[in-house]
């Protein structure tokens, strides 16, 4: 079994990403080619913004996003510690201190109800992370937001196509950031990446930043980095986006039979919040004894990951980001979660081996 079945999903379009693949070896416009604005014009269309910019990479997105808003050495950026290191790794990188806040016990989604506390008048920007493809409570993140006057950034790295309140992952802030790393709801078949923005100054500061800060033909305005999403990754993309509804509804669905069929196996399951629509980046539970599980699981044919073992203020590279007493819920969350097979084109059959071997492994509730 298949942890993500690439492999099934390129053979459902194979025909349409081998002519679109070709179409650009034919032009060779491999940078900045045709494919890219198509596939631009299509992703804003989709999440309902102004502009998408594409990028090399979710990190990039991320990165470009903070260089657009000109975050400077001992900024402040609030986020959460219960994500990928490149949430923190991009506002290091710029100098800026990432400012860890804790996460909700039943979603791993950052707290928002925590966030206000922990502005300060260095806070430049608030980065939540749309956590296993559901988007956080973005209605109270923007309102904090908007009284202390900052930006909100949404890492929706892993919720390209969720909705919020009938919005959009990547279009219920000032910036949206995603991957599409090719794992992602929607993937390519390599790095890339996009961010997505209503504002148009934003948005030309990014389309510059991803050019090494040109503003016209070697007139570099800015100071950039070399941030262009390949042509090829974007032909990709634009020849899979026919089947990405189908992908989206199956992946929610394969997440409602989960839960379902989890009920009464004794595993923790993940809240999705009312008005909110999951896609199931990663199917995540959270058990007692990880390694014992994984290893019966793995002895019956079944592959797991852990997303993540670890959380970012624990990490070498950012304990030094710590705050005072930690964030105990992600610390807890660390130790127990457990990341199930899924993809769309994972089947019944398959899903419910998963859900035997997992419930031999830790029993069913008394």
């Amino acid at each position: 079994m298949q942890f993500i079945d690439l492999k099934a999903q390129y053979a459902a379009r194979k025909t349409d990403i081998d002519a679109a693949i070709q179409r650009v070896l034919d032009h060779g416009q491999y940078i900045m080619g045709p494919e890219v604005a198509q596939l631009e014009a299509a992703l804003a269309a989709r999440v309902g913004v102004g502009h998408c910019v594409t990028v090399s990479s979710g990190t990039e997105a991320l990165l470009i996003a903070l260089m657009a808003l000109d975050l400077q050495p001992g900024d402040e950026v609030i986020t959460s510690p219960f994500t990928f290191a490149a949430t923190a790794e991009v506002i290091a990188l710029l100098g800026g201190v990432p400012v860890f806040v804790d996460v909700e016990p039943d979603t791993g989604l950052i707290d928002a109800a925590r966030i206000e506390a922990a502005i300060t008048p260095r806070t430049r920007a608030l980065m939540p992370v749309s956590l296993y493809g559901q988007v956080p409570d973005m209605d109270a993140i923007n309102a904090v937001a908007a009284r202390h006057g900052l930006p909100v950034i949404e890492d929706a790295a892993q919720s390209f196509g969720a909705m919020y309140q009938e919005r959009a992952s990547g279009g219920v802030s000032t910036i949206g950031c995603t991957s599409f790393f090719p794992s992602k709801p929607l993937g390519c078949y390599g790095d890339g990446g996009a961010l997505f923005t209503d504002d148009d100054r934003l948005a030309q500061a990014a389309r510059e930043v991803r050019v090494h800060g040109q503003s016209a033909r070697y007139t570099h305005t800015r100071v950039g980095v070399g941030g262009r999403m390949d042509t090829i990754q974007c032909a990709v993309l634009l020849a899979k986006l026919p089947r990405l509804d189908w992908e989206l509804q199956r992946r929610r669905d394969l997440g409602a039979r989960y839960h379902a069929l989890l009920a009464g196996v004794n595993v923790g399951l993940l809240t999705v919040r009312p008005g909110r629509e999951s896609v199931w980046g990663q199917y995540t539970v959270t058990v007692q004894d990880r390694p014992a599980v994984q290893a019966a699981l793995k002895a019956a044919g079944i592959p797991t990951a852990v997303h993540y073992p670890r959380p970012l203020h624990q990490q070498v590279a950012y304990e030094r980001f710590a705050p005072a007493g930690g964030c105990p819920v992600a610390e807890r969350l660390a130790q127990q979660v457990m990341s199930l097979p899924m993809s769309p084109d994972l089947g019944e059959a398959d899903q419910d081996r998963v859900v035997a071997a997992l419930a031999a492994a830790v029993g069913r509730r008394g």
